[in-house]
């Protein structure tokens, strides 16, 4: 006898036969029907309608919102004391519009690169927003301009002024 022979044939044999084994595993696994998930009570507890409600989320938790990337202005030449008074006029419209509830959240980036920082508006539409932006007064002088983009984040993002006033020793 052929040893070889009997080598291929075993190795022929024990493939036919792990592939018939994987198809019928398969073809069993895929009749089956996968149970329904549920959902314990015990995951969704925390949720708060009323909460929901006041912050404008939707069934995710979610809302519309337009995010604001400022980007240096064409007008940058003012001297030091009017870019003050500039800056410290920005500064007030943002703690306005944030307690108006119209800006979930602002800030500057650290940079010092043409994007200068960013609004979270709390306003549905880029129209809502660019009137807002027309407020600014570093934006009415030039030494700002706005890019608008309709955004969709957490509505608990408008909590964020309020959590942010417990956090601060000093107001901005």
């Amino acid at each position: 006898m052929n040893i070889p022979y009997l080598a291929t044939l075993n190795t022929v044999t024990m493939r036919s036969t792990l592939s018939f084994l994987f198809c019928a595993l398969l073809i069993c696994g895929c009749s089956s029907e996968l149970p329904e998930p549920t959902i314990d009570s015990d995951d969704i507890i925390s949720f708060d309608p009323s909460l929901a409600k006041e912050l404008g989320a939707d069934e995710y938790g979610m809302r519309r919102y337009v995010m604001a990337f400022l980007k240096a202005g064409p007008n940058r030449d003012q001297d030091a004391e009017t870019a003050a008074r500039l800056q410290d006029a920005h500064m007030a419209n943002i703690t306005r519009l944030a307690d108006d509830g119209k800006l979930a959240v602002a800030g500057p980036f650290l940079d010092n690169g043409e994007l200068r920082g960013i609004y979270i508006f709390a306003v549905e539409t880029i129209e809502e927003a660019r009137e807002l932006t027309a407020t600014d007064p570093a934006i009415r002088a030039g030494r700002l301009e706005m890019e608008l983009h309709p955004w969709y984040g957490s509505a608990a993002m408008m909590q964020v002024n309020e959590i942010h006033q417990q956090l601060s020793k000093t107001p901005i």
